[in-house]
C-alpha cells in the first residue's frame, strides 16, 4: 500500500494515478477517517499522560479528599479510554480497508492508456520466421508427434489442462537447465518455493484486490491460496524481516507449478496449453534499495531478452500503459514472442517494478548505514513460462515434414537435435 503521508502531501498525484489505472477510490472518505483516527490517537495519548501524572501524584497525597478526586478522575479516564479504543478500532478497520483499495501509482514515463490496446511497442528483435510452406498451429504439430495431449487431460481434469509427454517433457527440463545455469551466474539464488499461501500473504502481494474472487484458487478447508506464480512465494518469504543494506539487491530464481482459474478469459485460447489452469514457470524476484529499482527493472528485462535471444525466437518489447498495469505495479514491460500460425505476437514474459507497495504491506525493510530503517522495493520478472515458450519453439522451429528442430541453446541439455514422428 501507499504511505498515508505521501497521499496527504500528493493528493492530486494519487487521484490521477488511480484514475489512469481505472480504479475508483474515495480519497475524501479516506482523509476523513485518517483525520478522525489521528484525533482519537492524540486523545488517547493525552489520557495516558494524565494517568501517568496522576499515578505519580497519588502516593504523595496526604489529603484523602483530594486523593479521592484524583482516583475518580482516573476511573473516568478509564471509561473514556475504553470508548476511544473502540472508536480507534473501528477507524483503523475502515482506514485499512480504504488504504488497501488504493493502487500503486504509475511511475513517470508510463504511457497513459485505458487497456492493453494502448500498450507501446518499444522495439522488435529478430526477423519474423518465414517458411516455404504454410505454418501449422503448434497443437496440430504436437499432437501428431504425440508430445502434448489435451484430450486425455480433459478426460481426467477438465478443460484448460494438458499432458506434456516424451520430448515435450524433456524440453521443459532443458529450458529449466538453460535458465538456472545462466541466471545463477548473475547472482540469482535458486528456490523451489511452497505453492500455497496464507490469506494475509496473498493480500500482502496486492493481487487479491485486482482479481475477482473467482480468479484465485482458494482451498476453503485449509484457508490457503494456490499461488499463481512463484513471485507470490518469493515476495512474501521475507515478510516482517529487515535486510542489511550490504545484502541488497537480493535476487531469487523460483521454479514452481502455478495455478490460475483464467476466469476472465472465457472463450479465449480454450484449446491447447497457452491459457491453462496449471502450468510451470521460472520467475525472477528482486529486493533492492529504492534508488536502484529503476535500474533493477531494466536489468530484469535484459535477462528476459537474453534468454529469448538464446533461443533465437523473434519477439517485441512492450511498455505497459497505466490501464493494464494491475494493482501493485508502478511500471511494467512485456515481451511477446512471434507465433507464425497466428501471424502475431503473443505474451510470454512480463517484468514489473512494484516500488515499496508490497514491502509496506508485508513490512519488509532494510537498515542503511546510518541505522535508519527504510522499505525495500520489490520487482519481478518472468524467466520462462514453460508452456508458452514451448509453443514459441514448436511454432518457430517447425519443419515442412511436421518435425521440430531443437534450438541450439538447448541441444547441450537434449540428446536430440530434432523431434520427429516415431
Amino acid at each position: 500500500m501507499l504511505d498515508i503521508k505521501y497521499i496527504r502531501e500528493n493528493l492530486q498525484v494519487v487521484k490521477e494515478g488511480a484514475k489512469n489505472k481505472g480504479v475508483d477510490i474515495d480519497i475524501g472518505r479516506l482523509l476523513e477517517v485518517d483525520k478522525k483516527r489521528r484525533e482519537v490517537l492524540q486523545a488517547l495519548e493525552d489520557m495516558r499522560a494524565q494517568k501517568n501524572k496522576a499515578s505519580k501524584e497519588i502516593p504523595q497525597m496526604k489529603d484523602e479528599k483530594e486523593r479521592g478526586k484524583i482516583i475518580l478522575k482516573m476511573r473516568e479516564l478509564d471509561i473514556n479510554s475504553d470508548r476511544l479504543n473502540q472508536e480507534l478500532k473501528s477507524s483503523e478497520e475502515e482506514f485499512n480497508s480504504l488504504m488497501a483499495k488504493i493502487p500503486n501509482i504509475p511511475l513517470e514515463g508510463v504511457p497513459v492508456g485505458k487497456d492493453d490496446s494502448e500498450n507501446v511497442v518499444l522495439k522488435e528483435v529478430g526477423e519474423r520466421t518465414k517458411f516455404d510452406f504454410t505454418p501449422k498451429n503448434y497443437l496440430d504439430i504436437a499432437e501428431k508427434l504425440d508430445i502434448i495431449d489435451v484430450d486425455r487431460a480433459a478426460k481426467i481434469s477438465g478443460t484448460r489442462f494438458g499432458f506434456l509427454k516424451g520430448e515435450a517433457a524433456l524440453l521443459e527440463v532443458a529450458l529449466i537447465n538453460l535458465v538456472f545455469e545462466n541466471l545463477i551466474k548473475e547472482g540469482f539464488i535458486p528456490i523451489i518455493p511452497p505453492v500455497m499461501l496464507k490469506p494475509e500473504m496473498a493480500w500482502g502481494m496486492g493481487y487479491l484486490e485486482q482479481t475477482n474472487s473467482e480468479e484465485a484458487y482458494h482451498l476453503e478447508a485449509d484457508n490457503l491460496y494456490l499461488t499463481a506464480t512463484a513471485e507470490q512465494s518469493l515476495g512474501t518469504m521475507h515478510s516482517g524481516e529487515i535486510f542489511d543494506e550490504k545484502d541488497l539487491p537480493r535476487r531469487y530464481l523460483g521454479f514452481s507449478t502455478c495455478f490460475r482459474r483464467e476466469a476472465g478469459a472465457y472463450g479465449k485460447d480454450t484449446k491447447g496449453i497457452f491459457r491453462v489452469h496449471q502450468f510451470d514457470k521460472i520467475e525472477m524476484f528482486s529486493y533492492c534499495k529504492p534508488e536502484h529499482s529503476l535500474n533493477e527493472h531494466e536489468f530484469l528485462l535484459e535477462r528476459e531478452e537474453k534468454l529469448m535471444q538464446a533461443l533465437e525466437i523473434p519477439y517485441h518489447v512492450l511498455k505497459i500503459c497505466t490501464g493494464d498495469l494491475g494493482t501493485p505495479a508502478a511500471a511494467k514491460y512485456d515481451i511477446e514472442a512471434w507465433i507464425p500460425s497466428e501471424n502475431r505476437y503473443r505474451e510470454t514474459h512480463s517484468t514489473s517494478n512494484c516500488t515499496d507497495f508490497q514491502a509496506r504491506r508485508l513490512n519488509i525493510r532494510y537498515k542503511d548505514k546510518t541505522g535508519k530503517l527504510n522499505f525495500v522495493h520489490t520487482l519481478n520478472g518472468t524467466a520462462f513460462a514453460i508452456g508458452r515458450i514451448l509453443i514459441s519453439i514448436i511454432e518457430n522451429y517447425q519443419q515442412k515434414d511436421g518435425s521440430i528442430k531443437i534450438p541450439k541453446a538447448l541441444q547441450q541439455y537434449f540428446n536430440l537435435k530434432m523431434i520427429k514422428n516415431k
